[in-house]
């Protein structure tokens, strides 16, 4: 995940692992040899326009609404189809009263048509107060999750680990966030919830009660779920 800051000070460009207190309770049983945290980029704001999400302090969310109010005015001045020009009305209307766009009421042709024209506000935008900025790890986490964006976790002897995954995201698209391989020749994913594994005591306990699910590659992944794939190799 690439996430583009603007205005706040003391987050560096650069890559930033996000430590997840629920990844530190699975490996409070586990004890694996080694804990892996989520990682994410940022980027500057001459990044923005290839990020997944926007972070900005309180004062600079009008900037980024200025910049697509600007750019947005421009096009609609050069339109020369209907369709065109009412998509660039609504979105002029949608600025000029200082909203994102990424928060409007859009239908699906419009949202796809705005993918090509790099609209900063269409983006996920993460407002940050004063305060979120004493966290900045818990800031990047809310940015992570408001960004659409989910993780799940394997563990075992070696590794106790998060993966970063879209919302939404397949059992089947998580598999290859591991390893291609796992994907090209996925069978069934073993699924235990969160709440399961803690409560049981771990993975071995959550299977005696029942509590591990073979789903299939269709099953959408849910945050914090321990999942191990099993495939062809």
């Amino acid at each position: 995940m690439k996430i583009s800051v603007i205005g706040l000070p003391g987050l560096n460009p650069g890559k930033h692992n996000i430590k997840d207190s629920r990844l530190d309770q699975v490996d409070s049983i586990t004890k694996a040899k080694k804990r892996t945290y989520i990682q994410v980029e940022v980027v500057s704001e001459n990044g923005a326009i290839d990020a997944d999400a926007i972070l900005v302090v309180k004062n600079s969310s009008s900037d980024v609404i200025l910049k697509d109010l600007e750019f947005v005015e421009t096009r609609l001045a050069r339109a020369t189809e209907e369709a065109e020009k009412n998509l660039f009305n609504k979105l002029k209307g949608i600025l000029e009263k200082e909203e994102f766009i990424s928060r409007a009421a859009l239908n699906p042709d419009e949202k796809k048509e705005l993918v090509k024209y790099g609209l900063l506000s269409a983006k996920p935008v993460i407002v940050a107060s004063e305060q979120d900025l004493e966290d900045q790890n818990s800031l990047l986490l809310r940015a992570l999750k408001e960004g659409g964006f989910l993780s799940f976790f394997t563990t075992g002897e070696k590794e106790t680990r998060a993966w970063l995954i879209r919302c939404g995201d397949t059992a089947w698209v998580a598999s290859g966030a591991i390893h291609s391989d796992i994907q090209q020749g996925f069978i069934r994913a073993e699924i235990i919830a969160f709440q399961d594994f803690m409560e049981c005591g771990g993975e071995s306990k959550a299977k005696q009660a029942g509590k591990m699910r073979l789903e299939p590659k269709e099953y959408i992944m849910q945050d914090c779920d321990l999942a191990n794939f099993r495939f062809n190799k």
